[in-house]
């Protein structure tokens, strides 16, 4: 009997454990139908409308861009746990592989078509060809990537994030366009440190 009750204690704690965990991974609770910055002093319609992603519809796309409507461009999502980014891709482009550690992302194609995957914890790669209509889940913090592969039509994704602020990490800037040291970074890709710094000269060029 008493081995019986430690292991439904054990297991409650467990359970416990594992809500307490889940809640913190996710945006918090607010106790309260909407947050209003410090800096607004009336609250109205404009004030739930975001305006920036006017325009970007129907016009030449030069060069991958993201427009994001989180937190930080749309305040008033702060506290909702939702956000979301238009993805314009010309032929032939990338969206880097990275990661977003506060949300999943559900990407929708409406225009084009793009090759996407992502590679989870036992490093299998998933991959797909999405084509206009077509959706696809990248799982929150797994590192993953987009690429536009028609030669002759640019691609358009929207995409659809569970956090207010979900987060964007880029692999290659994040090793090779910040100050980890060119010794580490050649040891942990077994090459030499010419290489690295060949790696960031052309990361840096790219960037400009």
């Amino acid at each position: 009997m008493a081995s019986f009750l430690v292991k439904v204690t054990i297991i409650c704690l467990v359970a416990i454990f594992a809500n307490s965990w889940m809640a913190k991974a996710g945006d918090p609770d607010i106790t309260s139908d909407f947050l209003v910055p410090s800096n607004v002093s009336e609250v109205d319609g404009d004030f739930f409308t975001y305006t920036g992603m006017r325009g970007i519809f129907g016009s030449t796309i030069p060069n991958f861009k993201v427009i994001k409507a989180s937190k930080a461009e749309f305040p008033a999502l702060d506290g909702q746990s939702v956000s979301m980014a238009v993805l314009q891709f010309p032929s032939g482009t990338v969206n880097p592989p990275h990661t977003h550690p506060r949300s999943a992302e559900l990407l929708f194609v409406i225009k084009g078509r793009l090759e996407v995957g992502f590679v989870d914890t036992n490093n299998k790669l998933f991959t797909q060809t999405l084509e206009y209509g077509d959706m696809f889940a990248f799982p929150k913090g797994l590192v993953h990537f987009q690429y536009s592969t028609d030669a002759n039509e640019a691609a358009i994704a929207v995409s659809a994030f569970g956090s207010a602020n979900a987060g964007t990490v880029s692999v290659p800037t994040t090793l090779f366009g910040t100050a980890v040291d060119v010794g580490v970074l050649a040891k942990s890709f077994k090459t030499d440190v010419a290489t690295i710094q060949k790696l960031k000269a052309g990361l840096s060029s790219g960037l400009n």
